[in-house]
């Protein structure tokens, strides 16, 4: 049997692609990866409880957690972020990760981690790259651009992260239709099963490749 890529899954919130990611492993005995351990970036991430359930190793590296409450409010935003990313890369080692997959992850990823995991970081965006992406192009901030640009289709891409923005090869795209009365609420509705689909196909096939 070929082995399995082991994956940190980076998280900030309510973690539905996370769970999706559990249910895929749980459920398909050839699943080509296997979660080692969930990194959120605060405390406060549901995520981390589906992680728990599941039996998964947890850990936070909010910028409290890895700096201390007071350099954490003196840094600069940089320093944060790449203080975080140091951490997530430590503890992605130290579970022997071959890659990671950003689900719901708000950090920017900065510094080593981007350049020690190149190619083996997946993030999911809810556009159609490299239509809507870059600094600010997250949530429901991506659908209402959509909807002010009038256009036709959106959707999600699956994408390996690099030093830019959004700016990766892309692994996989679903595509919806936009409605002529959609709201960035109902746009999003419409996206949302896809990017679990999106998600998994993604990871699949970057595990594949690299435990070919």
């Amino acid at each position: 049997m070929k082995s399995k890529l082991k994956l940190a899954v980076l998280v900030s919130g309510g973690g539905t692609n996370l769970q999706a990611l559990i249910d895929y492993e749980k459920s398909n005995a050839d699943c080509p990866y296997t979660i080692c351990v969930v990194i959120a970036d605060t405390k406060k991430a549901y995520a981390l409880e589906r992680a728990a359930n599941a039996g998964i190793k947890t850990a936070i590296v909010s910028p409290f957690a890895v700096l201390g409450a007071e350099k954490a409010k003196a840094v600069s935003k940089e320093e944060k972020r790449i203080a975080v990313s140091d951490a997530a890369l430590a503890v992605a080692k130290e579970n022997d990760c071959g890659a990671i997959v950003l689900a719901g992850w708000l950090t920017v990823l900065s510094g080593k981690i981007v350049e020690e995991y190149s190619g083996r970081i997946v993030n999911l965006h809810p556009a159609l790259l490299p239509k809507f992406g870059g600094v600010g192009m997250w949530g429901h901030h991506v659908h209402e651009a959509v909807l002010a640009a009038g256009e036709k289709e959106s959707g999600c891409t699956v994408h390996l992260v690099d030093s830019g923005c959004d700016t990766g090869k892309i692994l996989v795209q679903k595509k919806v239709p936009v409605m002529p009365d959609d709201s960035p609420d109902t746009l999003y509705a419409r996206i949302a099963p896809h990017e679990h689909e999106a998600l998994i196909e993604g990871v699949c096939l970057l595990a594949k490749s690299i435990c070919a």
